[in-house]
This record gives C-alpha cells, sequence and structure tokens, in this order.
C-alpha cells in the first residue's frame, strides 16, 4: 500500500496533476511526500475521505498554494490549524464526518470559499469570523451541537443554501432574513419554538424545511407561497423555558419570537410611544448619507443603530418597520389549502402587522 501511495503521488509530481485522488487509503498521517520540497505547486483539487487522518500540517498552504478545492470527508480530524487561512485560493472545503469541537477564526481569512461543509461533527458554537466569507454561498452544519448560528452570518452576501439540520437551535438571529440571495434554509430536527417575523419575505427564499421542530407552532405568512417542510411540528404540548409572549386562538397557542415587546389588537387605535420613536429614528436616519445636524450618528448607542438597520419585522399587510409592538393574526394550516400536503403538523401561518388597520385587511390568499 505504501508503495502505491508513493507511485501515485510521485506521478502527480512528474505529470504536474492537478487533481490526485488519496481516498480511501487508510492514512493515519498526512503523506509526507506531498510536503517535500516545493510540494505539489500546481495541484488544485485534494481527495482525502474515508481515511484517518487526526491532524492536518501547518504548512499545508505553502506546499499546495494553489488548492481550490480540499476534500477530507469521513477522517478523525480534530483541530484544523490556524494556518488553514493561508489557503487563500481555497473555494471548496469538506470537513464532514470528523471529530470537530472547535472552528479557529482564522477560517474567516478564506476570502475565496464558497462551499464549506461542516456536518456530522461535534461543534457547539461557530465562529463569527465566518461572517468575512463574503463569496460563501453554501455552508451544511447539520448534525452538530450548535445552539445558536453566528449573528454576523448575514454578513455573507452571497449565501445562498443554508442547513443546519439535527443541532439544538431555538431561534435564528433575524438578521438572516437580510441575506440578498438565500434561496434554501434547512433547519430540521431542532429546538426551534418561533422563527424570524421577515423570514420568506425575500423573493429569493424559496424552501424552507423545518421538519420536526416539535415546539415551533407558528410559520411567518411570508412562507405561504414558498415550499416548506413542516412535518413533525407543533406537537409538543408545552414550551419549555424562560417566559415567551404567546398568541392564542381557541385551542391553538403559538409563541412569538422573542424579540417582540408587546402584542396590538384589532381594538388599538394609536400606536404606542416607543414605537413612534422608533420608526421616527428610523425614517430618519435610514436614509444613506443623511446628515442629521441635532442627533449626529455617532451618538447613537451601538445597539440603538443594529436595531435601526435590521427592524423586528416589516408588515406583511404594508411593509412598514416594527420595532416593539405587532398585531399577530393566525391561519391555523388546517384551514388554509396546504392542509393536505401537511399532515402530520398542527402548525398555523401568522401575519405580522404593523397596525390594527392592515390586521383587519390583510387576507392570507390575497
Amino acid at each position: 500500500m505504501a508503495s502505491e501511495l508513493h507511485e501515485t503521488i510521485f506521478t502527480a509530481k512528474q505529470e504536474r496533476h492537478k487533481n490526485l485522488f488519496l481516498n480511501y487509503r487508510n492514512l493515519n498521517i498526512f503523506p509526507g511526500e506531498l510536503l517535500k520540497d516545493e510540494g505539489l505547486q500546481f495541484l488544485e483539487r485534494l481527495y482525502m475521505k474515508r481515511n484517518s487522518l487526526t491532524i492536518l500540517p501547518d504548512n499545508l498552504a505553502q506546499k499546495l498554494p494553489n488548492l481550490i478545492e480540499l476534500y477530507l470527508h469521513s477522517n478523525n480530524i480534530a483541530i484544523i490549524p490556524e494556518a488553514i487561512g493561508n489557503l487563500v485560493k481555497l473555494q471548496s472545503l469538506d470537513l464532514s464526518d470528523n471529530a470537530l469541537q472547535v472552528i479557529c477564526p482564522e477560517i474567516g481569512r478564506l476570502r475565496s470559499l464558497r462551499h464549506l461543509r461542516l456536518s456530522n461533527n461535534q461543534l457547539k458554537f461557530l465562529p463569527q469570523e465566518l461572517g468575512d466569507l463574503k463569496e460563501l454561498e453554501t455552508l451544511d452544519v447539520s448534525m452538530n451541537l450548535l445552539r445558536t448560528l453566528p449573528g454576523r452570518l448575514h454578513q455573507c452576501l452571497s449565501l445562498q443554501c443554508l442547513t443546519a439540520d439535527r443541532n439544538l437551535l431555538h431561534c435564528l438571529p433575524r438578521h438572516l432574513c437580510m441575506l440578498p440571495d438565500l434561496n434554501e434554509l434547512s433547519l430540521a430536527a431542532n429546538c426551534l419554538t418561533s422563527l424570524p417575523l421577515d423570514l420568506g419575505r425575500s423573493m429569493e427564499l424559496q424552501f424552507v424545511f423545518v421538519d420536526n421542530n416539535v415546539h415551533l407552532k407558528g410559520l411567518p405568512s411570508y412562507l405561504y407561497n414558498k415550499v416548506i417542510g413542516c412535518s413533525g411540528c407543533g406537537l409538543a404540548v408545552q414550551v419549555s423555558g424562560g417566559k415567551q409572549l404567546s398568541l392564542t386562538l381557541g385551542d391553538l397557542n403559538v409563541p412569538l419570537p422573542s424579540e417582540v415587546k408587546a402584542i396590538g389588537s384589532e381594538a388599538d387605535r394609536v400606536l404606542t410611544l416607543e414605537e413612534i420613536v422608533m420608526r421616527s429614528l428610523y425614517l430618519t436616519y435610514s436614509q444613506p448619507g443623511k446628515d442629521v445636524k441635532f442627533l449626529p450618528r455617532f451618538l447613537l448607542p451601538t445597539s440603538l443603530l443594529d436595531l435601526l438597520q435590521c427592524p423586528l419585522g416589516h408588515c406583511h399587510r404594508c411593509s412598514q418597520p416594527m420595532f416593539t409592538i405587532v398585531y399577530p393574526k393566525l391561519f391555523p394550516l388546517r384551514e388554509t389549502a396546504l392542509a393536505g400536503v401537511h399532515r402530520r403538523t398542527t402548525v398555523s401561518f401568522v401575519a405580522y402587522c404593523c397596525s390594527s388597520q392592515c390586521l383587519q385587511m390583510f387576507d392570507l390568499q390575497s
């Protein structure tokens, strides 16, 4: 086996191969032949899945500087060296089915990366530096131990497919709704109790899968005309954890996102002062380049600026931004045209409106 491996690498060096396949070789350590002398300067794709590798060499980028694809699926790798960030041309990295517990922040230096697969590891959190991957199109972090997703993930402006099935997620950052190119979102088999109000507002988002989130009883009405998977949702009787506002209609009780501070009703005619102030500030500071003399932007708290940049949600009827209060309206799935498609679920669609007037006017079918 060793002689065969040596011959394969020797031939690749002599013939200046761009692709090298070292799958199923029972490798315990990274082959030294790949790193001798100048290494394989011309190699672009390295396939090493189904081996027994535990570590990666620190000089990988120095010896294989032109790698654009690195496949390490199904090994025993527990640590990614900080030097991984030196693979500046890397576009695809597959570390699925390994023993990773931590991803180093240096992964954010892979500015050419388009596809990152980290499924079936032991990750409890992801570095905020993932937000620096502006070219990232695919991120798969399914089958880990994640309780949250990085708050800066919304900065991955090219992200098209996000898969986070089978984790421990209780909620999603509402900033994910700002991703302009997100087309598919899969969050099956987590611990979700609610979804961001604006999820589905983007025309690009077409596929959403939240199956087997037993505490999830409400879907934003923006998702009504999307391809959704929600089998096995809404089956739990009680939601454990801290206090959470909810909406009740008959025997239905739907938890609302934790950011919601108050619930309005059809009887309301005047918004709260706090909501009026927030909307006024939004109109004042949301215009790019506008100079506000009475209260310059740099005098505002960062937390307030973040909120003004990404409101709690937008009215499902008129698109007015909302910050502290919502006027929700339930549409039980069993009463919609989709009832026959989704049988093993008790979820409802929830319309979030900005006023009692929009609440009365909203119709799920319109």
